[in-house]
């Protein structure tokens, strides 16, 4: 507590130096008329730390707050010609970032559902040569269940049926049972990612996809289950549903530039109508 304590007293005369005025109950420290209020540190604070460890915590943030503010206050007061540099680069990006921030809200709510699906099915069919697969997809399912749950025999049974019934039976049992239960009958996945959780090294992805419907694998702490329904080999054609998020980004990205410069445009054309621009002489 002493250090603690030592700290406070120290952000009490910095105030007292700064400034006269009374400070609100929530304020711990002020310097140059900034504030660092209680409730801004508190929120830095994890969840279940020991109250030596907070105090810790927020005399450290407390320390570096201070810190910043007095060395950014000597830098401002010394940099002289350097500091408008600064501060005209600053309003440079500020105005940039603010620009970047709306044209990305006006290209996302107008622009990405002017895009028709008809749209995006013409560019694929069009441009098929550009959409070889250089990865292994699969449809299926996949399990990761502790070698000591119950009813895991039933479970080896289901997972191979892709009847309704059996689907079921699996997502009931997988809530209270499964450490992982991920259903992708319905969407292509990336193989490798899906291999990445299961101890089992693959050197060959095709030839294993050709002569594996199911793959069965156990640990010390887990049992793996995976039912290929389905797979497409590297160097075949991506199906379109799986290159159709990226179509849509493509062609967004194409129409991106000429979008936003009609929309300067008129921007442009209705000020000079509005009389909000004026020109003053001839450059």
């Amino acid at each position: 507590m002493k250090r603690i304590s030592l700290v406070l007293l120290v952000f009490m005369v910095l105030c007292a130096c700064k400034d006269s005025r009374p400070v609100g109950s929530d304020v711990l420290v002020s310097v140059e008329g900034q504030v660092l209020k209680r409730s801004d540190v508190v929120r830095l604070i994890p969840k279940g730390v020991s109250s030596a460890d907070s105090l810790l915590l927020a005399e450290n943030f407390m320390k570096r707050w201070v810190k910043d503010l007095l060395v950014y206050e000597v830098a401002s007061r010394n940099l002289g010609t350097e500091k408008a540099e600064v501060d005209k680069l600053v309003e440079e990006y500020r105005r940039s970032l603010i620009r970047y921030r709306y044209e990305e809200r006006l290209v996302e709510e107008k622009l990405r559902e002017d895009i028709l699906e008809s749209d995006k099915l013409s560019y694929y069919e069009e441009n098929q040569k550009h959409f070889i697969l250089d990865k292994n997809l699969i449809k299926g399912l996949f399990l990761k269940i502790p070698v000591d749950a119950p009813g895991l025999s039933d479970v080896k049974k289901w997972y191979r049926s892709t009847d309704l019934a059996s689907l079921e039976k699996i997502e009931k049992y997988s809530v209270q049972n499964a450490a992982v239960y991920e259903y992708f009958y319905d969407k292509w996945v990336d193989f490798d990612e899906v291999m990445e959780n299961i101890p089992v090294h693959v050197s060959n992805p095709n030839t294993f996809l050709r002569s594996n419907k199911f793959v069965e694998v156990a640990d010390s702490s887990f049992c793996y289950l995976l039912n290929i329904k389905e797979y497409l080999p590297s160097g075949e054609v991506e199906p379109y549903e799986y290159a159709s998020p990226y179509i849509l980004e493509l062609l967004v990205n194409r129409r991106k530039v000429e979008y936003l410069r009609n929309f300067e445009d008129e921007l442009y054309n209705d000020a000079i109508r509005n009389g909000g621009v004026k020109f003053h002489s001839e450059p």
